[in-house]
């Protein structure tokens, strides 16, 4: 169907009186209606996500009931001799409580025993609760660290990870082959069960097996927290006092959950600007850890304060080398780290952690951009043992019992390692120096370009093909030494034309890799209408400069790379 004949299904019958009216209003406003109907909201690296509002390319009750209708068919198809079970959870956004509810009375529609969380919840909490439930599926409803007019759905399989090829292909075909008129929005209530305390405490039961450090004196430290107004407030104090933690001090101001995120412009941990309130807090409290986390959990953003009393923003690569590190000198030294354990990253990550993993002789792992593909990467080696792993967006996870990146047990295990550290007289900047000593110095650098709409989604697509079909031989004065498309799934010898086969499934990435050991990668992002573009540089450990000196000239790489390229 074109734009018009979308418009005129949308004022049918099918829908109620109140999309009619919203519709209407819309026709008021051309663009704002062709952005609306032009495409249908799609799964990406992170489910489906959108701005809120009537129309195909939105988030609403109807996509939302559709999506649930195809994914009820599936699962009725898939797992026909057995009692079917989902479970939803929501965080703090707008419209995400009704959202959860209209996602299961489809669900129990369709004779599908769901569990559904009386509050919100974190997004790890969702991932454990459905293999702790033994259930076939779950769904969160999150936008993660969008703007407050979005809202999105997430797709978990019976591991508890998010959904990934041929599932979710399987799963999208379902969808495909219905229409509007097919859903089911009739509720089956005895199919219905509100959950809460029981499965709160057998996860945080869990991650605090994992990520607590036995025999700690934790009470010197002092942490500032803050949830944006996220969900974590209904997790990490609670984590934090259960391993015996006093000095936890919250940023009240953001505690209250609220999806208009009144105190930043962005509710984004990876942003400085969203830790702002927290990094007063800590200076006024004389604090040695601040810790802020995204609306719906999965993400954190780590400050730490190093012996000069200076504040330090780690970003996603720095946390997951000093997380990584910990995990594994701590099971060496106990004699428990083994060829059987295994650690994983993502292609855009730092390539630090490939050379963790060979310095304790561990398998490594890297996957495409997405925490989806580290799940599936656990469940794929179940002879293997997953110590920890993360990716350059401020993810991490330990061991495998959540299968989606966890900021609670991050959290804990950032404090943890901090209060160790500080017991020694040292500090998580020290941590990390030792581990720029041990594998070479690394900088990480991001450039995100937002593209809205159909003119900016066409924009994206022409970036990605010019670089495709034109790539670089240099990039400034520096020779591009190979070329991986993610795409077509070959590896390109720039000096030989040699091309090798990569085993990855087909993505829209392409990654250069320099002579001097530089590295950019180009990808579309699967949830906002950005291109990214990530920059990895690295240098030789030399023990004359000082951290600021060291971050600086890499720093200095980076900005190079990113003027050779118009940015």
């Amino acid at each position: 169907m074109n734009i018009e004949e979308k418009v005129t299904h949308w004022l049918s019958s099918t829908f109620d009186q109140q999309t009619h009216e919203a519709l209407k209003k819309l026709q008021q406003d051309p663009k704002k209606l062709e952005d609306a109907f032009y495409t249908n909201l799609a799964f990406g690296t992170g489910g489906m996500r959108g701005i809120m509002g009537v129309g195909t390319n939105r988030i609403n009750k109807y996509t939302l009931g559709k999506n649930t209708q195809g994914l009820s068919n599936y699962l009725n198809a898939t797992y026909p001799q057995q009692e079917i079970s989902a479970v939803i959870a929501y965080d703090c956004r707008n419209n995400s409580a009704a959202f959860a509810k209209i996602v299961a009375d489809v669900f129990t529609a369709n004779g599908i025993k769901t569990y559904l969380f009386s509050d919100l919840r974190a997004t790890p909490e969702l991932s454990f609760a459905v293999r702790h439930l033994n259930a076939q599926c779950g769904i969160v409803l999150t936008a993660s660290h969008n703007p407050p007019e979005y809202n999105g759905y997430k797709v978990y399989g019976k591991d508890g990870g998010q959904m990934v090829p041929p599932e979710d292909e399987a799963v999208m075909h379902a969808i495909d082959a219905i229409s509007f008129e097919d859903i089911n929005f009739e509720a089956q209530e005895q199919l219905l069960h509100y959950i809460d305390t029981e499965v709160d405490n057998a996860y945080q039961d869990a991650i605090i097996q994992l990520a607590q450090i036995p025999n700690l004196d934790r009470s010197d430290l002092k942490i500032v927290f803050t949830s944006i107004h996220g969900t974590s407030i209904t997790a990490i104090p609670s984590v934090l006092e259960k391993v015996g933690y006093k000095n936890i001090f919250i940023v009240e101001e953001q505690a209250q959950p609220d999806g208009n995120f009144p105190t930043v412009s962005s509710p984004n941990p990876e942003e400085p600007a969203a830790l702002a309130m927290a990094l007063d807090l800590a200076k006024a409290n004389d604090a040695d850890i601040i810790i802020g986390t995204d609306p719906d959990a999965d993400r954190l953003g780590v400050v730490i304060k190093n012996n000069d009393g200076a504040w330090k923003f780690l970003d996603g690569n720095q946390l997951m080398i000093i997380l990584t590190e910990y995990l594994l000198q701590s099971k060496a030294t106990d004699g428990k780290l083994t060829d059987k354990h295994f650690i994983a990253s993502t292609v855009v990550s730092s390539p630090a952690i490939e050379k963790m993993a060979a310095a304790y002789k561990v398998h490594y792992f890297s996957y495409l951009t997405g925490f989806k593909w580290i799940a599936k990467g656990i469940q794929d080696h179940p002879h293997l043992t997953f110590v920890g792993g993360g990716e350059e967006s401020f993810g991490y996870l330990i061991g495998d019992a959540v299968r989606d990146k966890d900021a609670i047990s991050a959290c804990l295990l950032a404090c943890e390692i901090a209060a160790l550290l500080k017991s020694k007289g040292e500090t998580l900047e020290d941590h990390l120096y030792q581990c720029y000593k041990k594998y070479g110095v690394f900088r990480e650098g991001l450039v995100s370009l937002t593209k809205k709409g159909k003119d900016g989604a066409q924009e994206i697509a022409d970036i990605m093909e010019q670089y495709r079909q034109q790539p670089p031989s240099k990039i400034g004065a520096t020779a591009v030494r190979y070329m991986e498309d993610f795409g077509t799934g070959v590896k390109t010898d720039t000096k030989t034309g040699e091309k090798t086969k990569m085993d990855y499934p087909a993505s829209n990435v392409l990654i250069f890799y320099l002579e001097d050991g530089s590295r950019i990668a180009l990808r579309p992002s699967g949830t906002e209408p950005k291109i990214k573009y990530y920059f990895s540089v690295t240098n030789p450990y030399d023990a004359s400069l000082s951290w600021e000196t060291a971050m600086s000239v890499l720093d200095e790489k980076i900005d190079t790379l990113k003027n050779n390229l118009s940015l």
